[in-house]
């Protein structure tokens, strides 16, 4: 009879995590609170959102008020309505290029670690050189090739972080893949790659998640960057890095919340990523020396 690790999602950890009482489930119910705050402003826009964020609204540099809640920018635009409709942008990049990285990073991982030999060889080499690059120099050659638009933004950034789940993926399952249930999946003639996916995969699903949370975190960063060179999306479309360019050379002339609020959404988002992954990755670490 065939032995097996029963599959488990993503989710399972995170789930069993939140119902953990284990030190950090404070840090990471805060960085769940923020992030949910800004997935429901995406998903909420037209009806949070009191005007068009691509139109003027008022009379330009109007100070926060009740009228306008963060005020209004250069051309009149209403600063609280793109800081809403730029969170979908902000969303959409990073979260594409989470999940493209780990699409590719994830499956290269597991097979040079698991295999070894000249494949592992050539991958780790190829990602090692890919790493040794500044990341954000990185994603800004490849944006400026590209050129600015959200994908192409989005495309920048997965590139960056490909080596980054390959890495981690590999360590693990060079780990794992010497460990006795596998030896047994051997034994029985399970094929290795009903091994991989069945058995070494889940088995990651902890490791996956962390790295998941602090990746996009400090994609988030990646992204204003790219957006305030002008390098992610063109006027007038709502992004946080653009609106921290164009508000810039007006800040030390008193107007404050140009820059204030863009940047202060940028901070929140990555900080509420960074939580989840250091709680996660905290409360793994405790879990497993215990």
């Amino acid at each position: 009879m065939e032995t097996r690790i029963k599959p488990k999602s993503l989710l399972s950890p995170l789930a069993k995590q939140l119902t953990s009482r284990l030190p950090g489930r404070g840090l990471l119910l805060a960085g769940l609170a923020i992030v949910l705050l800004f997935i429901g402003m995406a998903v909420f826009a037209p009806w949070i959102s009191p005007y068009d964020p691509t139109k003027m609204v008022d009379k330009p540099f109007l100070p926060p008020s009740l009228k306008h809640l963060m005020g209004t920018n250069r051309i009149g635009q209403d600063v609280f309505s793109r800081i809403v409709w730029g969170s979908r942008i902000v969303l959409y990049v990073v979260f594409s290029a989470t999940l493209l990285s780990m699409a590719i990073g994830i499956p290269l991982g597991l097979l040079s670690g698991y295999r070894g030999g000249k494949i592992d060889r050539v991958l780790s080499m190829f990602m090692d050189s890919m790493y040794s690059f500044p990341a954000l120099i990185l994603a800004i050659a490849i944006a400026a090739v590209l050129g600015p638009s959200p994908m192409n933004t989005a495309i920048a950034i997965a590139f960056v972080y490909i080596p980054t789940y390959f890495r981690m993926i590999r360590g693990q399952t060079l780990s794992i893949k010497n460990q006795l249930f596998i030896d047994a999946a051997h034994a029985l003639g399970i094929p290795d790659k009903r091994i991989m996916l069945r058995h070494i995969l889940p088995n990651l699903a902890h490791t996956i998640l962390v790295v998941f949370s602090l990746s996009v975190a400090d994609a988030i960063l990646t992204e204003a960057g790219l957006s305030f060179l002008g390098l992610s999306v063109t006027p007038p479309t709502p992004d946080w890095g653009y609106d921290l360019r164009v508000g810039q050379p007006f800040f030390l002339n008193g107007q404050w919340w140009l820059v204030f609020f863009p940047g202060l959404s940028v901070m929140l988002l990555a900080m509420g990523f960074a939580l989840i992954g250091e709680a996660l990755s905290e409360r793994l670490s405790l879990a497993q020396s215990i």
